[in-house]
């Protein structure tokens, strides 16, 4: 039997939930898959199959990061893995990071659109560095987002810059390594970084298969991850789509979950 960890889901805090999903749908377009509670992202996990799940959320302002936090600390466990977040313009950012690895959390999400910043900008070095220092995964959206407008400030190019100024951060570019800009994650990513993982979230319809294919290939089967973005999407879309690519089994388990468990380091955590 396959064994699935979706390396990218999002929910709420269940009094928020509703309102949230209403405004993001509006802005969207998009019906999504889940009421965006912790139970029902649960729920599309055990529908699909997937044993576990990493939950990111995303402070968008600098006064929530201690309540997501808190929050997100909370409601690990049964599968449910979370990251922290930070907003880059918070004056304690430094020391939260510290304090999200003594929550137990895996890493920090950033979104570039919602907190108003580009990856490669030098503001962001020391929040890198501490990152680094506390041997946490920087998660970063990528790309086109269909819920803001402007300038696309997560690329794959600015990806690279971090990649090669922090080699000690591990980093996690997603929706492979940038939502619609498939050429530029070719030409600035793919196969160039160890210290960089690609995840499929919410990519399923939007890429030809022959490029994602060699998108693939070059970056290496053992740094892409499986992921949904649920309840963006349903986890079966990109499941379906890389069980249709010709991979062998063995790099199918690689993405599907093998790459994530090494990365969140979740047997070493079982075996302590």
């Amino acid at each position: 039997m396959r064994n699935y960890f979706d390396f990218h889901t999002h929910a709420f805090v269940d009094r928020l939930a509703e309102r949230a999903m209403s405004s993001l749908s509006a802005t969207s377009g998009i019906t999504p898959t889940t009421n965006g509670t912790v139970t029902g992202l649960k729920n599309i996990m055990k529908m699909r199959g997937i044993s576990g799940a990493l939950l990111l959320p995303i402070a968008t302002k600098p006064s929530q990061q201690h309540t997501i936090n808190n929050w997100a600390a909370d409601i690990m466990g049964d599968g449910l893995l979370c990251c922290g977040t930070i907003h880059p313009d918070a004056e304690d950012a430094l020391s939260e990071i510290d304090r999200i690895k003594q929550l137990g959390l895996c890493g920090v999400k950033f979104h570039s659109e919602y907190q108003d910043f580009a990856p490669h900008e030098e503001r962001m070095f020391p929040i890198y560095e501490r990152i680094a220092a506390n041997d946490l995964i920087a998660v970063f959206h990528g790309g086109l987002d269909p819920y803001t407008k402007g300038e696309i400030l997560a690329t794959p190019e600015r990806f690279a810059a971090v990649g090669k100024a922090f080699p000690e951060m591990k980093i996690v570019a997603a929706h492979l390594g940038g939502m619609t800009l498939w050429d530029d994650v070719e030409r600035h990513l793919a196969g160039k970084f160890r210290n960089i993982w690609l995840d499929v979230s919410v990519i399923a319809g939007h890429i030809e298969p022959e490029q994602l294919l060699r998108i693939i290939r070059s970056h290496g089967t053992d740094r892409i991850l499986f992921g949904s973005d649920c309840p963006w999407d349903d986890p079966a879309n990109e499941i379906t789509m890389i069980e249709n690519l010709p991979l062998s089994e063995t790099d199918k388990e690689l993405i599907f979950s093998k790459n994530a468990k090494k990365l969140l380091e979740i047997d070493r955590q079982s075996e302590s």
